[in-house]
This record gives C-alpha cells, structure tokens and sequence, in this order.
C-alpha cells in the first residue's frame, strides 16, 4: 500500500523507508516553534531536565504575539522570560517587537521563509498546521513536547490516517479559503478529522492562491487534523522563490506526492463553485450557514485579522470593499496586520487611510482579541464578526458573548451594514 504525502514525510524524516497509519514513530524536526504563552513553561521544563543548550540554535523560533505589546504586569513577564532564554541561547530567529520580520507567528514564518516544502516543524500552537500549505508537516504540541524538542530536535507521532480532500472547480464571488474551510467543518464537524491529516488535492487546488492556503491549512485543526497539507504545485514554488530564495535556488527542500494507491479513511469532495458566503454562528466552528441566511442578526464589533485572516491578501481585500465606506453607528472595527510588513504595505498602499477613513481601529500585529487576550474584549451580550478561527463560549471575553466566523468580504459587510452582511450589500 502506497504513502499519503503527510507519512512519506514522517517517513523520511523518521529514517524508515515507509510508514502505516497507527505506527509510532521518532521524527526529526525542521523547526520547533513556541510563543509567549506556550514558551515559559516549556522553559521551565527544560531547565528542569539540566539541559546546557538547545539543539540548533537557528532551528528554535520564537514569537511573542499573544499578549503582545505587553498588556499587563503578568504577560510582560512571560515575554521576558522567553526575551532572555532567546538572548542566553542566543536564537537566530527571535522576533522582537518593531522588527521588520515580526508580527503573527503563523503570518510570519511562512513569510520569512523559515518553512519550506517537505519540512517537518512543531509548536506550541494549535495553529502550526498552518505551514502544511506549503506543503510541509506541521502540527500543534504541548509545551512540555516543546521543551523536549527544543533539546533534542526531534519528537515521537502517531501516524496519522488521512481524509482526501478534493477541490474541484473555481470559488464564486467575493468567496475565501476561510468559506471554504468553514464549509468542511460544516460538513464534518469540529471531530471530523480527529487526529487525522486533511490532504487537499484536485483541479480546484490552482484556482487559489497561497494566502487563502495558508487559512484553509490553518483552520484544519478546527475539524481535529493533526494537519492539513497541501500538494506543491508552480503557487507554491512562486511563492518559496520570494520568501527563501537562498533556499528555493540550492533546491533544498522537498516537494512530496501522495502514491496512487495511498489509503485514505475518506474521500471528500467539493465544488468551489457551490461553497457559498460562509459563516458560522456560536459558539462552534461547525455551527455553519450561508451568510446570507443570517442577516438579521445585529452586531456590536468587528475584527479583521489573525493568524487566520491577517495577511496581506486579507487586508487588501478588507481595503477595496472599505474604501469609500463608513463603519455603521455604533459598530467597533478593529484591523489587525498580521505583520510588520503587511503594516508597512498597508501604509504605503494607503490602506491605513482607506480604514481611518472609514472609521476604523488600526492595531499593531498581535493575535490580541482571539484568544481573549486584548485589542477588543467582548462585555456580557455583545456580538462581533470576526475573521479569528474559533468561536467557543468566552473565546473573545465574556461567556455571554457571541462570535461569529467570517471571511473578509462578510466582515467588511458587516461592519458597514451593522449586522450580518454580505459584500453584495454595500
């Protein structure tokens, strides 16, 4: 029996020369990823084992995004703690704030170029699955895999199984990755996926571009996947050759292929022509509807950004449906770079201005009110439409607080509109 793309990188970076769902293995690691939250008590356990140092210096990534710029007393410490770990062991790829590499780590990392096709990374985040757009192995851990991957530059898995996802067809108007992940997890469920890897593939895959990649990649965790990848096709090399072109000209890095005869658990298959305008309502990313079957519900805020929605196509689409426009009485629209250079291009494009204009908030790159954490905390009874990637009771503030999920066009809707809303309205 053949190999998905997911176990014959696993494969490889295991030394076997193949692998089955269900075995358990010890991989090495490209990269190991942690941020301001995950990454103190990952220090605390690697102090705790006596370990002198870390295993690559120029492998170990650190972000502070969280809680960052610094929102108390509690977060600044944290983000000292993982400061002078990076300074003490001195790690190439810290990314301070300022910097003109910072911002979102699931924004800047594929950005930066730190992930390459066929890599294999873990981190401290939910949302690592994000790189398998690139089509890496990328997946979430705990911060104690953390402290041990940052001595050792390797980890144990479990492979995965894998659920074949085909896209066929070209999305309709003003539609995103974000709908069409938000469409499968509708179709699934939030344990659809439950440890498995989401392998996308079909003729639908050229039809979008890398950042809407990025997001659909990103969400697969929303489903359960233990990762969700993507095949590497000329999107993907475009894209490498500008992020590490250092790397994409020695040719280092892998494109991977799943065999014919690779054995899935499931086939899934989706027209992107038929996705529609998706949202999904409180307080599960599965609770999905098309948006233009919600559209009496009123709203209190708006956020547009995230590791999900925060890149520079996100925030260019948010530019041109705005432009022009104002935000409705009453309504708080927060944006939200995902990087320092998605800021930059946002300001030197006028984008800043199209939002200022309209009445908006204009944030620093942080993953702020995702998690609750701040730029835009939810009071009891207050709604906000949001580009984020979870909507779970209490996930933006108050447990007696909505969210509801969105792609950028319905949340600019929204935000002029004052309720649900779809681009054709405004």
């Amino acid at each position: 029996m053949g190999m998905t793309m997911t176990q014959k990188i696993l494969a490889d970076h295991a030394g076997l020369s193949e692998v089955h769902a269900g075995d358990l293995i010890e991989a090495k690691l490209d990269k190991v990823l942690g941020n301001d939250v995950t990454t103190p008590p990952a220090i605390k356990t690697f102090e705790g084992m006596g370990a002198a140092d870390v295993f690559d210096k120029d492998r170990v990534i650190l972000v502070p995004d969280h809680f960052t710029p610094n929102k108390d007393i509690k977060s600044a410490e944290l983000t000292k703690c993982m400061r002078c770990f990076a300074r003490e062991h001195e790690i190439s790829n810290y990314f301070e704030l300022g910097q003109k590499g910072m911002g979102i780590e699931h924004v800047i990392i594929p950005d930066n170029g730190l992930i390459l096709p066929g890599d294999a990374i873990i981190g401290a985040d939910s949302h690592t699955c994000t790189y398998g757009a690139l089509g890496a192995f990328a997946t979430g851990v705990g911060s104690t895999d953390l402290a041990c991957a940052m001595v050792s530059g390797s980890t144990w898995f479990k492979v995965p199984e894998a659920i074949k996802v085909v896209l066929t067809g070209k999305p309709g108007p003003y539609v995103t990755g974000k709908d069409i992940i938000l469409h499968l997890i509708g179709m699934i469920g939030v344990d659809g996926a439950l440890y498995k890897s989401l392998e996308f593939t079909g003729d639908g895959v050229k039809a979008l571009s890398m950042d809407q990649r990025l997001t659909i990649s990103n969400m697969a965790i929303e489903c359960g996947g233990k990762n969700g990848i993507f095949p590497v096709d000329d999107i993907t090399l475009e894209y490498i050759a500008t992020t590490n072109i250092d790397r994409y000209t020695r040719g280092d890095f892998t494109a991977y292929e799943a065999d014919p005869d690779a054995e899935y658990s499931q086939v899934i298959e989706i027209d992107l022509a038929a996705v529609p305008l998706t949202v999904a309502l409180p307080h599960l990313p599965s609770n999905t509807k098309a948006a233009k079957d919600v559209k009496d519900m009123k709203i209190d805020q708006v956020v547009i950004g995230s590791c999900t929605n925060g890149r520079e196509e996100d925030i260019r689409t948010a530019a041109e449906l705005l432009k022009g426009k104002k935000i409705a009485d009453g309504i708080r629209c927060i944006i939200i770079p995902g990087s320092q250079r998605v800021y930059r291009k946002a300001l030197d494009e006028g984008w800043l201005a199209i939002f200022d204009d309209a009445g908006c908030v204009i944030s620093t790159p942080t993953c702020g009110p995702c998690l609750g954490g701040h730029m835009g905390i939810l009071a009891a009874g207050e709604r906000c439409v949001s580009t984020t990637n979870r909507n779970f009771v209490g996930r933006m503030g108050h447990v007696e607080s909505e969210v509801i999920l969105s792609g950028v066009p319905v949340a600019v809707a929204s935000a002029v509109m004052g309720r649900v809303a779809t681009p054709d309205e405004i």
